[in-house]
Parts: C-alpha cells; structure tokens; sequence
C-alpha cells in the first residue's frame, strides 16, 4: 500500500499547520511531472493552482487555519479526473484521436459536486479509449503502466486512475465502470474501488460508452475516504433522468463507526459457487478463501449461494455493451463530433468522408461498433439485443433471490493478478473474460467494489470483490471496511 494519507489525515496535517492546499498540490506536480507511469494526458496546472491558492488564503483568513469539515468535506484534496468527464474550459479526449482537440464547454455533475465540497482537480486521467478495455493498452495516448510492475497492466479501463492513486499522484480519483472499469484495476493496483448503485450518482458529463451500465465511481486509499467521495456525488440531477430518488445516507458515519467495531458477527456473507471456477489463479483464490475463513473466524455466517446465469454474463454483456456502444459513438462522425482532418475535407464522396474521419477510431472501438451495429441490424436485433436483454433480467433475478438469504456477496475480482503487457493484446475473448467475475453486478446494477486482501508471490495485488443489493450501498460499506481491517 502506498504512504499517501487518507483525506482525514490530511485534513489533520492541515489544522496542525505541516501542510496546506497549495503546498500539498505543487507538491503532487512536482511527483507527477517525475512519473514515467504515463497516468496523465492532460495537466490543469494554472486552474488547479489558482484554487488551491485561494483555498489556502481562506483556511488562514477565513477558518483560523482549521478545515471547515462540516461544509467542505473535501476541502483542499487534490484529485484526479477519468478522462471521459467533461470539465469546462478543459481537453477531454476519452483517450482517443477522435477527441484530440475537445475542449469540454460544460463541467460534468460528479466532478462539479466536488468542487464545490473543496477538492482541486490535478488533471485527466489516461485510461483505455472511449473506457473499452481492460488493460488499459487502448489508450491513443499510449499504455499507462502499473505503479509498481513497469511490466504489467494496471487494469482497464480506469488504469490511469487506478495507478495514479496507487503511485502517490493523487489522494484519490474518479474513475468509470461499465463492466469492472473500476473495480479491476483497483485490484490489480492494490486500492479500494467502488461502483455505486446504477443511478446514484449523476452521468450527466461522462462521455457515453454504454449507457444502460455506465457509472462513475471513486478509486482510493480506503474504504472510509471511497465512502466519502461517492456521498459527495450522489443525489438527484436534472440533467440525468436515470438518476434515483434515493436518500443518500452518511456513509462516512456508517465507515467510522464500523471500524470502532469491525465485528462481522451475525452477518450473511454469500459465497457463489460459480465464482470459483477452473482457471482462477491459485494464489488469488487462496487469498480469497483465506479472507472468507477469517470472518467467518470472527462471527459472520457463510453462506453458499448460486448465480446459475453467471455462465452467460460475458456474452450477454458484450451484446449490450457493444450495441450501445455502436449507437453512442455513431455521433462521432466529423460534422456534429469528432475531429474533422483536411484528408476528411478533400474526400470526394460522404462515404470516403466518413471514412477518413472514423479512422481516428482504435481498433478496439472499431470492433466493438461492428459488431454492436451487426447486432443491432434488421434481422439481428431479436436474436442479440433483445435476447440479452432478457438473459439480463435473469440475471438480476438471480441476485434478488441470493440477497433474500445474504447480506453481501464476495468473490474474486479478477481471475488473476496483474498481468504482463501485451500478454493478451491480441486475443480479445481471452481478454474479455478477465471481467468474468464483475460483469454480473453491473448487469444487475448493483453496487460493488474491490478491496485488496493480500498479494501473490510477485508482490501483485490481490482484490476481493463485494457485491451489495440495489441501492444498499451502506451494507456494502460496513462489509468493505471489516474486510479492509481485517485484511490490513
């Protein structure tokens, strides 16, 4: 684990007078502009500056040098920003030559909700193109590496986010899931990641992979400061009408209080047997069933459950994601968005047109419009869309029914640990079904995150993987943080 302080002490650090907003955000340059993990792609220096300057005024002026905790939770935290949501004024590319030249009129909700509790955005983050991947190897911008395996992937498609937590470029980060953005290279990185409910928090500014899946979600040192930034976001959006009237609790309370008391004594923890199949990495499901044995050490009741639609999770899901994919992305087209290059503007046909701009596209993303546009042609659109639709159902059917019976369900994150660059670039499905384990909770729309348990012989972070009911993000909390103590 890294030596950067959770939000709390460094709030602490700025009552004591050891630091303050502005010295703490040059300092994170200053660790940023010396990093060869390529986490960035874009620096908001001026911008980022000037705030923590005034922040730094106001504490001295305004506060006596203590942190106005009760209005600005976040206040003075340097942050780091998935570069898939919007800033105004700011370059955001969603790693991707289509996008090379966006300046974003318009500040996405979850961002903007976080300035306002004080936090000061360093810069966007590298991540894989249009958030497709898993390895974060997608980037136009080039690989982002591991924090501390210059060999392996950090995870995708939040990889820039995962490693610039983990590497002390930043206290924390945003990142987005569709199908384990956040949660796998949390756990290939050794950090906490957590997808909230679908709905809870705002999509309003996240440039759109797959919309029905798609959600923002914090990436940090621990449970208590993930607790923190997803209660800032959360909330109703007039801009996004898929978000939920849900009360939003004080899950920062709910994270303290348990970690006075880490007891799972009288909880029900789920364990599928479809999560611990034939080809999990010996050392990762050790490290699990040994983290299982000890709550169950300390009271917690285990119990065994089944997901029997688990078998069709990856497929289903890349009928829906890529069809979604397919109609989000068709807007990139050079005249409404997207770049438009002068061998665009000297084609003699609109079909040569179109061609020369969508070459700015990744093979990645190429492959999965293709075959979201297959799936939803005439003739097709029964047979996949709709059919996976109904598979989805299923399986959100099947969680509804565990969760009548367990509190929480936990399984690996991940197959394995991290693995090397370039090791499964060039066969997708094998690369695919290194979501295996997290694609189920975001087809259901449940919340879920990763919380690392132990590392493998190579020193590789291992990622247990927590699964909640709908909107319960408080249970998955309390859960999160007596794996977090008793794991530490």
């Amino acid at each position: 684990m890294s030596n950067t302080k959770t939000i709390r002490e460094i709030h602490d650090a700025f009552d004591a007078g050891i630091t303050n907003p502005l010295a703490l955000t040059q300092a994170f340059y200053s660790k940023i502009d010396q990093s060869k993990h390529n986490a960035f792609i874009t620096l908001c220096k001026d911008r980022a500056l000037k705030q923590a300057e005034q922040l730094t005024q106001d504490l001295k002026s305004k506060h006596g040098g203590k942190v106005p905790r009760g209005t600005h939770p976040l206040y003075g935290i340097p942050l780091g920003i998935k570069d898939v949501l919007t800033m105004d004024g700011v370059r955001t590319t969603a790693a991707s030559k289509m996008l090379d030249n966006y300046i974003s009129p318009y500040t996405a909700t979850a961002v903007q909700k976080l300035e306002n509790a004080g936090a000061i955005s360093l810069g966007k983050l590298n991540m894989d193109e249009f958030a497709m991947g898993s390895s974060n190897e997608n980037s136009a911008y080039g690989n982002v590496l591991h924090p501390t395996h210059p060999d392996r992937v950090p995870g995708g498609s939040s990889g820039g986010s995962g490693t610039a937590v983990a590497a002390d470029l930043c206290v924390a980060a945003l990142g987005t899931d569709t199908g384990g953005s956040i949660r796998l290279p949390a756990s290939f990185c050794g950090i906490v990641g957590m997808k909230p409910t679908y709905g809870r928090i705002s999509r309003y500014g996240q440039i759109a992979f797959a919309s029905s899946l798609d959600q923002i979600g914090p990436m940090t040192k621990s449970v208590e400061d993930a607790a923190l930034l997803t209660q800032v976001m959360s909330g109703v959006d007039m801009y996004d009408s898929t978000t939920a009237d849900q009360p939003v609790e004080d899950w920062v309370k709910v994270v303290r209080d348990t970690a006075a008391n880490p007891s799972p004594q009288g909880m029900r923890i789920g364990v599928p047997k479809e999560y611990f199949i034939d080809g999990i990495d010996s050392e990762v499901r050790q490290a699990i069933e040994d983290t299982i044995e000890k709550l169950k050490a300390q009271g917690a009741e285990i119990v065994p459950v089944s997901l029997p639609h688990t078998e069709y999770a990856v497929a289903t899901y890349y009928v829906v994601a890529v069809s979604e994919a397919s109609s989000n992305l068709s807007r990139y087209d050079g005249v409404r968005f997207g770049v438009r290059p002068k061998a665009a503007m000297e084609a003699g046909s609109p079909a040569e047109f179109y061609k020369k701009v969508r070459a700015n596209f990744g093979a990645e993303v190429k492959r999965r419009i293709i075959l979201g546009t297959f799936a939803l042609s005439s003739g097709y659109y029964d047979a996949y869309y709709r059919k996976a639709g109904q598979v989805r159902r299923l399986m959100r059917n099947d969680f509804e029914a565990a969760f009548k019976n367990v509190d929480v369900i936990v399984s690996p994150v991940a197959p394995t640990t991290a693995f090397k660059i370039g090791e499964k670039a060039k066969n997708p499905l094998q690369m695919y079904l290194t979501d295996i384990f997290t694609i189920p909770a975001s087809m259901a729309g449940l919340p879920a995150m990763s919380v690392p348990v132990a590392k493998d012989h190579q020193g590789l972070s291992i990622g247990m993987h927590l699964i909640a009911p709908r909107f319960k993000e408080g249970v998955l909390l309390k859960a999160a943080t007596i794996v977090e103590r008793i794991s530490s």
